[in-house]
């Protein structure tokens, strides 16, 4: 199986490329910018790897996706290359509309030319997994849950971004006959996450004593899915999944975004104690604009077609992430250095650019 995957630096991108890879024995060819959230230190492990090629270049250059098309000849795309950062969305708007609309159009457009040159055979075995977010969706009220069949109601320039998207890969599907399947995905968490990202914010944050944000009255509630699990119900849609469909993926592990802080705290204070406990460093911030309440996602339709079962184990797999971060500070000390996660992001009074 040789697998095209955009994205594949950043952090799920890079899980997906440590399982196919690692466990699958896949070959792959990676699609990279190497922004601010692609490392090639996630992907050190294949450096040198047969398997593994790298192509840095941005999905909105056409040449250079033809090309990978061209040389690599994949039997799959597995689209993940996304600016993904809400905060970063509401000061730096036009960069998640270029490259998570225009990047996305590019590549679907280098898809159709590709599969026009492909053999029935090849054509036929193809699948586009276009890997999509819950917030479309927007915000939940009450005690409801996200399904394949609710509305989009996207409420901040990341979310409205990721729908264009969406709405782009269903077109060329249709249109076109490309054989897309799309995801939708609740909140990630897991080693080699950018520490801007609440999760690995909170766990460096207290490892190092500093302040602990928390946006609003910390009440908003995620539903938490290990990037591990997510890698292998993206891989059940991509081999088992209907080219057409939407599936989504949820951890079945609501928690508050202070809980999920408080959490860190405690498997901190008795993994390296401190004189006081870490929960004192929690301080209540302005809220983000248009901050969305609540996401929970009903993967009925995924479990019962597919056979994939989220573990629901938050606790354990938060325990296993904080003791990540503290055996892998070669990995997280060179970007925290360049400045990631020190600086409040997503305040309208900054300067958009």
């Amino acid at each position: 199986m040789k697998v095209l995957i955009t994205g594949g630096a950043g952090f799920i991108g890079s899980a997906m490329c440590r399982h196919v890879v690692g466990k699958r024995g896949w070959s792959i060819a990676v699609i990279d910018k190497l922004t601010y959230a692609g490392h090639l230190s996630s992907l050190g492990k294949f450096s040198g790897d047969p398997r593994v090629a790298f192509i840095r270049a941005d999905i909105c250059d056409r040449n250079a996706v033809d090309e990978a098309f061209s040389r690599h000849r994949p039997d799959a795309v597995i689209h993940l290359a996304a600016e993904s950062h809400v905060d970063r969305s509401i000061t730096h708007a036009r960069d998640f509309v270029h490259t998570n609309i225009v990047g996305t159009a590019t590549l679907l457009d280098a898809t159709r030319a590709y599969l026009d040159r492909c053999s029935p055979a090849q054509k036929d075995g193809f699948r586009f997994l276009h890997v999509s977010t819950d917030e479309v969706y927007g915000s939940l009220e009450g005690d409801g849950y996200f399904t394949e069949a609710t509305p989009y109601e996207p409420r901040s320039p990341y979310a409205a971004s990721k729908a264009a998207s969406d709405h782009l890969a269903r077109a060329w599907g249709t249109t076109y006959g490309i054989p897309v399947i799309l995801s939708h995905c609740s909140n990630n968490y897991g080693p080699y996450q950018l520490p801007e990202k609440l999760i690995p914010l909170a766990i460096l944050n207290a490892m190092e004593l500093r302040p602990l944000p928390v946006y609003g009255d910390g009440l908003h509630v995620r539903d938490w899915l290990h990037v591990e699990e997510h890698v292998q119900a993206l891989l059940l849609m991509l081999e088992r999944g209907r080219p057409g469909e939407c599936y989504n993926v949820g951890g079945r592990s609501e928690r508050t975004n202070l809980h999920v802080v408080q959490s860190i705290c405690d498997i901190l204070d008795r993994k390296i104690p401190e004189s006081k406990a870490r929960r004192t460093l929690i301080s209540f911030v302005p809220d983000r604009p248009g901050h969305d309440r609540r996401y929970a996602i009903d993967s009925a339709k995924i479990e019962t077609e597919l056979r994939w079962r989220p573990q629901g184990e938050f606790e354990a797999g938060l325990e296993r992430t904080v003791e990540w971060y503290l055996g892998n500070r070669e990995w997280w000390e060179p970007i925290r250095a360049a400045g990631h996660g020190t600086k409040r992001l997503g305040l309208l009074n900054e300067t958009s650019k």
